[in-house]
């Protein structure tokens, strides 16, 4: 009946859904010459039952239509064996259900014949008995058979993969059992997992596959959203101006509108496959209802004397099989939510990536980089939890409700009661689950402000280093750190009481249907089967209740997810059409605006007015202007970076960008400058050359094959930026647009770039460039000069044009070229020195001098070629700087749980202990006093003293339930109280590593650890252990009680006890290693996304985007790799498992059967319903295990920092340094010698020298003299290998870090800002009045422009201060040192990025306010030194030279000849 009913479906739905015919294999014969043997066997039944019993037929024809039916079924089951050969199916359901069904009845046969040839002999019918055991056993060996698969169809379009999942080649048993899990689960239990052992992604699984139509689907929804949001907006009446709520109410509209569409699109692409899941789901609830029914019957045959004793044991058998097939149906839906979760991941991860890369600049304020991270790990993850428990939200009232019915059928009206104690629990968990929603949001905001903060402070180490500034922003953190645990706290208190109320919900329902029940009708008597049956209802009851408020709960915070999502998806993206793109052709202009007026957002005032441009093929355009006047937003403008309030705007053909800022990827230096595009050897070798890289090349360990740091840190400032214009010049492309290019670099090297990129005779001689310039001397040979003003171009024309017109571009000149009068018209003007850096090769490696002008020779190209052909595998790991996230191997040490339960504390722990054991000796007691309440003896119909009973089980279950709430609440507190010990000693531990540290840990690891990690320790280890500890009493509970019922149970237990640890070890084992991995594998999505934010701009301007999605997809779908296997294992754990909880659930079932003389039926009734429940206790419990020992990883990564090298102390206690140190600013080195790592060469080399108070140094020297080197020794930013530095005859080797930090001051290369106000970025420890403030900003030269801010000194500044220009942000970092005033000042190339005219300003102020300091400048523009007291000139890490600086030029050295290729002498 089940293969000709279902047959024809099976067959209809393979014709569409076939996926091209399999070869005929040897396992597809095999089973069509089985099935053509049954068919014959039927065949021959049909012609023994004519010949044999004819006369039987007239009477009975089911003697022939049973062989007939039987062999036209066989027949249809080989046809359909073929059908799914020719459409493709490899492993068909139908026939192992109709093979197994087939096996299962002739049991019944079997067992009769089997006993009559016991009874009768076999010789009394051996044909017969011969025939049976034949088709028996084929019938078997088809049913094994079945359980295998078939090859892959021959159409399969299948690619080669190294290590393919082996769930492709699964068979339909062996998915359902999970056994192609096992072969990973051997080999990590015999040596720890590795990343090469996993399995690639399944092609449905990857991120290719399933963003693809996402995307499509995204973009339409948005679409639609903005024209309903435009019809809304245009249909409102244009009166007065929306009120404050009004605009706020809109904006809430928006976020839940844009939440609801990503949700749909998620439906309509994960939906389907969700529903399957739903469908699994169905069968396990049928039959988790039909065990109480069997159980019902189970506990009627044991007060039924007389039944016969095979019911009993079928009864046990049914228990037995209806358990296992629950287990399987809902480890089968578990696996396609968490399939499904996994992919929503992949999705929302690629669409945010996306959306980063299109984001408008005004919608980037909004979003920083740290608020990015937590969408792609928190939320993320929120939307994974969703997918899990969603189902809860709509299945456990069903549930609910069938329970109540059928607990109607066993009590009748008293289960009114139970659903009036279900409506009481609902609308208070419903209340608790709105507060913490509420309280969410509010701890989700303060961990974004914290993640974000971190990642400002990891991007700008080094300044708060320099500054001594760790402490205030470590009490910054530590204020947000606080403010989000308070509402954790307060969110897991509210936790507890919807816990407590659900944990006891089983207790409270059984107590009100029992009290109603008895107490209605003296004549109700409570028996073993209405109690234990309705016990075994509440236990399921009690499922949908604990789930419904975790489910509600997780809804609630995915919907806060999917609005946050939602809200960055929906923002304002940069608008394509701003900008007409054409192709490239020789005639016309290369750039055009026309009447262009642009903002950085659509609100604000506009950055640019009034812009009319042309750049002509082929010519060099020079914009100029002070500090703030729209240059860089002119660039931004021609990108299509900017709002484009009206005008036009052409580019034809490619375009190139160099940033004010380099942008640098961790990559080595050949992939930075390459950036995607194929190498080509001898261009490669031109750009290099005319960049100035070449003596780099030499300097670096590995050449160009050399990795370079995050943001570039093992590179100085002159360095990243040629770099960056080697990237753009090797690209070839139509139209430059260069943004302050040679602002960081040396005189020399500028002029020889100039020469050989920008100039008439250089690479992009015929391409069309527009040069942002502060450098005079390049003006003369520009085609066009642009002097812009306030964002307007206020002239234009050449250089002789302008000077002829005489307007206020010629004054400039005159007033400013003073110092150049001397030069050569084609000389630069700039000195750079490098930026400090720990691992800055180019300073204390170089033993090279940089070749200027036209004497670059071939011979210099050829020794470029040497280097790039004796790469080899030394030098790759000589190159090798950043160190990747790695993943401990084996179990986890028992060190770290010893670390975080005493970080708890003991006072706290035995408590835990004490209320957990006192919860379930509570429960015991009161399940207990049940049975002994079922097997009371009934007199006069009626049960004695049930007022008493009912009053102790209402007592001891009240108990239960207060230490409960107990034992979650202290456990939530203790983890609390250990997330912030462990969150603070890694701040700690970060704050006070070196510099060498952050130089070679992606910021992608420590965010990981900040975010993630600290996540994870937060809420996912307390909420492990509350249902491991809960779990394991409980398992002890049921033993118990089991082994109180039936002692000789105790044999089954031993040997079940030892499988469960034997399968656990193995489990353990590969599960820890694979969080392991997955941690590891997650950071680097984490650093790349990072990185694609910062360097968003340049993947635009040079149309890397798919590159850089194809780099994404790859980070993500290598996380998949591990988190996949990860989910499955605690599927497949579960399944055996539960096997186990099964076999025990017989055993005490049939153990009752036989025993039923002696045992009573509430004892059988307790033992058999607590024993049902150790299927789901073991499977917790070792889930629960796992969580907690998978989520202590986190713990051990967060503690990895613990033992890495640390700086000296900040401070040293009973420090006799006086409050004023230093008085005079006298500083002495003795033999002080500086080494980077031990064993590269020395950066100084015993160097000796005194500088006296008040004097003004100059440090000067060629690139990788020392200069920076000195800089990073009187700081102690790298600690002294030899000598000493004294400062004001203090060894500063004596002293905490902070106390000599903090009396001494620097002006840095790169001027650093973080997010707060602008005042917190002045005095971040507010140990200055405002006064003194805004006296430190009119020095600066920022009074006017702070005066004209709305919020003045409160005044908002992004992160990395990106609201204010280059310049701006320059000169807030001269002001931080008037306002510190201390006695010696350090300055380094603090005036690279502003005009000559500010610069100007700047050196005037420093000589007036800092006249009684000692000054060490490490010089810029030589001109800036020429009045100093004495210059240092440094070379090779000694001090070649040293006097004033008059002295040193008439002596004719080594200044004299830096000087006169400044054009000075």
């Amino acid at each position: 009946m089940y293969l000709w009913s279902c047959g024809p479906l099976y067959l209809v739905y393979l014709w569409f859904t076939g996926q091209g015919g399999i070869s005929l294999t040897s396992l597809c014969c095999a089973k069509t010459v089985l099935g053509l043997c049954l068919v014959s066997f039927g065949f021959l039944e049909v012609f023994y039952v004519l010949v044999e019993r004819s006369a039987e037929i007239h009477q009975h024809m089911v003697f022939l239509l049973s062989p007939v039916i039987r062999s036209l079924t066989m027949l249809l089951a080989v046809c359909v064996i073929q059908w799914e050969r020719m459409k493709g199916c490899r492993s068909s359901v139908l026939l192992f259900l109709f093979w197994t069904l087939t096996v299962v009845c002739s049991l019944v046969p079997l067992r009769a014949n089997t006993q009559q040839i016991i009874e009768e002999g076999f010789f009394t019918d051996a044909m017969r008995f011969i025939a049976f055991f034949v088709y028996f056993s084929l019938q078997l060996t088809q049913l094994i058979l079945s359980c295998f698969s078939d090859q892959r169809p021959s159409t399969d379009t299948h690619t080669y993969k190294k290590n393919p999942c082996p769930v492709e080649d699964a068979s339909f048993l062996s998915k359902m059992l999970f056994w192609w899990f096992g072969g990973l689960v051997i080999r990590g239990y015999r040596t720890p997992l590795q990343a090469e052992d996993l399995w690639c992604l399944r092609e449905e699984d990857s991120s290719d596959c399933i963003i693809a139509d996402l995307e499509k689907d995204w973009a339409r929804e948005c679409s639609k959203l903005q024209q309903k949001e435009c019809s809304l907006s245009g249909c409102r009446p244009t009166g007065p101006k929306l009120t404050e709520q009004t605009q706020l109410l809109k904006k809430l509209r928006q976020e839940q509108n844009s939440g609801f569409c990503l949700f749909r699109v998620l439906a309509r692409s994960f939906g389907p496959f969700f529903l399957k899941g739903i469908l699994f789901l169905i069968f396990h609830d049928i039959f988790m209802f039909s065990i109480p029914q069997v159980l019902s019957l189970l506990l009627g045959f044991m007060r039924d004397q007389d039944s016969d004793l095979w019911k009993g044991f079928m009864f046990a058998l049914l228990l037995f099989l209806l358990s296992s097939l629950q287990s399987l149906f809902n480890h089968q839906y578990m696996y396609s939510c968490f399939t499904v979760g996994m992919r929503v991941k992949t999705a929302v991860m690629g669409l945010v990536y996306r959306k980063s890369l299109v984001i408008s600049s005004a919608a980037r304020q909004s979003c920083t980089v740290g608020e990015i991270v937590n969408l792609v790990s928190a939320d993320t993850q929120k939307l994974m939890d969703m997918v899990v428990y969603f189902n809860a939200v709509w299945v456990a009232p069903i549930e609910i409700a069938l329970c109540l019915f059928f607990l109607w059928q066993r009590l009748g009206p008293s289960a009114l009661a139970g659903i009036a104690t279900v409506i009481l629990i609902f609308p208070l968990n419903g209340f608790i689950a709105k507060m913490r929603s509420k309280l969410q949001e509010v701890q989700m905001r303060y961990t974004d402000s914290r993640i974000k903060l971190m990642n400002e402070i990891l991007s700008g180490i080094k300044i708060l280093k320099f500054y001594a500034w760790e402490q205030a922003f470590l009490e910054r953190v530590l204020g947000y750190r606080e403010k989000e645990l308070n509402a954790l706290k307060r969110s897991q208190v509210l936790y507890s009481i919807s816990i407590a109320s659900f944990n006891s919900s089983s207790f409270l329902i059984a107590f009100a249907m029992f009290g109603v029940y008895v107490l209605i009708d003296d004549k109700n008597i409570l028996d073993a089967q209405k109690v234990f049956v309705s016990m075994a209802l509440i236990n399921i009851l009690k499922t949908p209740l604990s789930q419904l408020p975790f489910a509600m709960s997780t809804t609630m915070q995915a919907i806060v997810s999917l609005r946050r999502l939602g809200k960055f998806l929906c923002q304002d993206e940069l608008k394509p059409d701003d900008v007409d793109r054409e192709p490239y052709s020789p005639d016309g202009d290369g750039v055009v605006i026309d009447s262009g007026t642009f903002g950085w957002s659509k609100e604000g005032p506009p950055c640019l007015m009034r812009i009319n441009v042309r750049v002509k093929k082929g010519s060099l355009v020079a914009v100029v202007g002070h500090v703030g006047s729209g240059k860089s937003s002119l660039l931004s403008a021609m990108l299509g970076e900017t709002e484009k309030r009206s005008g036009h705007v052409s580019v034809k053909g490619s375009v190139a960008y160099v940033p004010q800022q380099a942008w640098i990827q961790n990559a080595t230096l050949k992939d930075n400058i390459v950036f995607g595009q194929e190498r080509k050897e001898s261009w490669y070798h031109r750009v290099v050359e005319a960049c100035a890289l070449l003596p780099d090349l030499e300097i670096l360990p590995a050449g160009d094959g050399t990795e370079i740091g995050e943001k570039g840190l093992n590179l100085s400032g002159g360095q990243k930026q040629r770099v960056s214009l080697a990237r753009a010049v090797y690209r070839k492309a139509d139209v430059y647009l260069l943004d302050d290019p040679l602002s960081a670099v040396d005189a020399h090297v500028g002029q020889h770039i100039f020469e050989r990129v920008f100039g008439p005779k250089g690479l992009l001689k015929d391409q069309s460039r527009v040069l942002v310039t502060h450098g005079l001397s390049f003006l003369p040979q520009a085609d066009l000069i642009l002097v812009m003003v306030e964002g307007e171009i206020t002239e234009m024309g050449s250089y002789l044009e302008l000077m002829a017109r005489d307007g206020a571009f010629a004054e400039f000149i005159r007033l400013f070229a003073g110092n150049e009068r001397k030069e050569r018209s084609h000389r630069g003007t700039r000195k750079s020195v490098s930026r400090l850096s720990m691992t800055d090769f180019s300073i204390d490696l170089s033993q090279e001098q940089l070749i200027s002008g036209d004497r670059m020779s071939s011979a210099s190209i050829q020794t470029m070629e040497a280097i790039s052909d004796t790469e080899d595998q030394e030098q790759e790991d000589l190159g090798k700087l950043t160190e990747a996230d790695k993943a401990n191997t084996g179990r986890v040490k028992l060190e770290m749980y010893v670390e975080y339960f005493r970080t708890i504390g003991l006072a706290l722990i035995i408590p835990i202990v004490f209320l957990y054991a006192f919860q379930q000796a509570a429960s015991l007691a009161y399940n207990y006093w049940l049975s002994v309440w079922a097997d009371d003896p009934i007199i006069n119909g009626t049960q004695i003293d049930t007022d008493l009973k009912l009053g102790v089980f209402g007592a001891l279950g009240f108990a239960q339930g207060v230490s409960i709430f107990g034992t979650t609440v202290a456990i939530s507190l203790g983890g609390i109280i250990a997330s912030r010990h462990l969150h603070l000693d890694l701040l700690n531990n970060v704050l006070r590593s070196p510099m060498a540290f952050f130089e070679v840990t992606p910021s992608g690891n420590l965010l990981n650890r900040f975010s993630k990690e600290v996540d994870a320790i937060d809420c996912m280890i307390p909420d492990g252990l509350k249902m491991m500890l809960g779990y394991l009493f409980k398992l002890l509970e049921v033993c118990i009680i089991v082994l109180v019922a039936m002692p000789f149970a105790g044999v089954i237990l031993l040997p079940l006890t030892l499988l469960y640890a034997f399968i656990q070890s193995f489990y353990v084992a590969t599960s820890c290693q694979l969080r392991r991995l997955e941690a590891v594998s997650r950071s680097p999505i984490y650093t790349h996304f990072n990185e694609t934010v910062q360097g968003a701009s340049v993947i635009r301007a040079f149309s890397e985007q798919e590159r850089f999605i194809l780099q994404a997809n790859g980070r993500i779908d290598h996380n998949q790799t591990a988190y996949f296997p990860r989910f499955v294992a605690t599927r497949w754990l579960a399944v055996n498992l539960e096997f186990l909880g099964n076999l025990l659930v017989l055993s005490a079932a049939t153990l009752a059967v036989m025993g039923r003389d002696t045992l009573s039926p509430g004892i059988v009734g307790l033992a058999v319903s607590h024993s049902l429940q150790v299927t789901g206790i073991l499977s917790w419990i070792v889930r629960s295990w796992t969580d907690v020992e998978n989520n202590i990883v986190s713990v051990e990564r967060v503690k990895e920092y613990a033992d890495t090298p640390k700086e000296a102390p900040w401070t040293i206690e009973g420090s006799m340094l006086p409050l004023a140190w230093p008085t005079h600013g006298t500083i002495e080195l003795e033999e002080y010698g500086l080494q980077y790592r031990k064993g590269l060469d020395w950066a100084l080399k015993g160097i000796s020298l005194s500088i006296q108070e008040k004097e003004k140094v100059g440090i000067v020297g060629r690139t990788g003299a020392g200069k920076s080197s000195l800089a990073l020794g009187i700081f102690r930013i790298l600690e002294a290998a030899k000598g000493e530095i004294y400062i004001d005859g203090i060894n500063i080797a004596q002293i905490g870090l902070h106390e000599l930090r903090s009396r001494i001051t620097i002006i840095p290369q790169d001027p650093v800002l973080f997010s707060g106000s602008l005042r917190m970025n002045l005095d971040p420890f507010d140990g200055y009045s405002d006064e003194e403030v805004w006296r430190a900003l009119e020095l600066s030269h920022l009074k006017s422009f702070v005066s004209g801010l709305p919020d003045k000194l409160n005044h908002e500044c992004s992160e990395g201060g990106e609201n204010l220009s280059l310049g701006q942000r320059q000169l807030v970092c001269l002001a931080r040192a008037l306002l510190r005033k201390t006695k010696i000042l350090v300055l380094d190339e603090a005036t690279a990025a502003v005009d000559l005219e500010t610069d100007n300003l700047i050196q005037s102020t420093i000589r007036t306010q800092f006249d009684d300091c000692t000054v060490l400048t490490i010089a810029h523009r030589l001109n800036t030194i020429m009045d100093y007291t004495r210059v240092i000139v440094m070379d090779r890490g000694l001090i070649t030279e040293m006097d004033s600086p008059s002295n040193l030029i008439s002596e004719r050295g080594q200044f004299y000849l830096m000087c006169r290729e400044a054009g000075l002498v």
